[in-house]
């Protein structure tokens, strides 16, 4: 049964730190090499941030954005989601510190974490308030620092991530034939074991031990991570379709997370999709978490990939486990 809801994204935009790091660079860090990472990842490089730029920057940048380009003042902002599991501090929100950075006085906010799926869930979050009415024009921003969570002593994760954050403005519709069609989101709890960062909460507050043990560093068992991702990835895909009574032909675009090159083209490949309808970018930027998505909606825009009336579909599984699709209509 779909879950439509009335609303549309009417802008996107992304937002990297200046600052490369190459192959080239781990190299000189992390015993590996860029044929290493390259064969199991699809990575040749990422953004990093300067020291002191945290989560808020990168999603104020990306909002600043999106708001300029649409022509749409700070001012009109009734609702801002920020997806992150790397926020500036425990409190406030990021969506706290977002607001206030873009002068936004009317709108509320709040921080969602749901890992490498807590865009699309804050995508969903987001729409239902605009849908309902409630609110006029929300922001929805998904923003991660990965690098600030990364052991460089641990070859298997660090090669992984990188910084970066995008920005969608969304707006009510009545139409029929474009925004948001359907969603799916999912949580098995079983996995949170797998990929997960021990140290920094309640269960484990910060100390010097957490510290020399490297708690606050991301923790992931890749081979479980990986198996769970290639099936869930693609069984999402095909349920999203099928249920709306579509098949992978009628996609112009799907646009995954960019965790590992594989783990998308199994997926493409259980689709029977072409290179020109899958949006891939992880080559450059590595996985930014909650900012890939948005990172690659933002790409396919400026590459002209995507006009109004393109089926869209858009899929994640992160840590927790968490997954979910989004199926929409484009509309601009």
């Amino acid at each position: 049964m779909s879950r439509r809801i009335s609303t549309k994204i009417i802008g996107v935009s992304g937002y990297v730190p200046p600052r490369v790091m190459t192959n080239a660079d781990l190299e000189k860090l992390v015993e590996t090499d860029d044929a290493w990472i390259r064969e199991r990842t699809g990575i040749r490089e990422r953004h990093v941030v300067e020291k002191g730029v945290g989560a808020s920057d990168l999603a104020t940048a990306a909002a600043r954005r999106v708001l300029a380009d649409k022509n749409v003042p700070a001012s009109e902002i009734d609702l801002i989601v920020v997806a992150s599991v790397t926020p500036d501090m425990m409190f406030p929100a990021t969506a706290c510190i977002v607001q206030n950075n873009l002068g936004a006085k009317r709108a509320w906010g709040f921080d969602l974490s749901a890992a490498c799926s807590g865009f699309l869930y804050a995508l969903t979050v987001g729409a239902q308030f605009v849908g309902a009415g409630t609110q006029k024009k929300s922001l929805v921003i998904g923003s991660d620092v990965m690098t600030s969570i990364l052991d460089y002593g641990d070859r298997t994760t660090c090669v992984l991530f990188g910084d970066g954050a995008g920005a969608v403005l969304l707006e009510h519709t009545d139409r029929e034939d474009e925004g948001i069609l359907d969603f799916v989101h999912e949580v098995d709890g079983s996995g949170g074991k797998y990929l997960f960062m021990p140290g920094g909460g309640s269960l484990h507050p910060s100390s010097h031990e957490t510290v020399d043990k490297k708690m606050h560093c991301v923790h992931q068992e890749g081979a479980q991570v990986f198996k769970y991702a290639v099936r869930r990835m693609a069984d999402l895909a095909c349920e999203m379709l099928e249920r709306n009574g579509y098949t992978s032909k009628d996609l112009a675009l799907v646009v995954p997370h960019q965790a590992n090159m594989r783990i998308i083209r199994a997926m493409q490949d259980r689709l029977g999709l072409e290179d020109d309808r899958i949006m891939v970018n992880i080559d450059r930027y590595g996985n930014t978490t909650a900012g890939t998505i948005p990172l690659g909606l933002c790409d396919a825009v400026e590459q002209g990939r995507l006009k109004r009336g393109d089926l869209v579909l858009l899929v994640a599984v992160g840590a927790g486990y968490t997954s979910g699709g989004v199926l929409l209509r484009w509309a601009y």
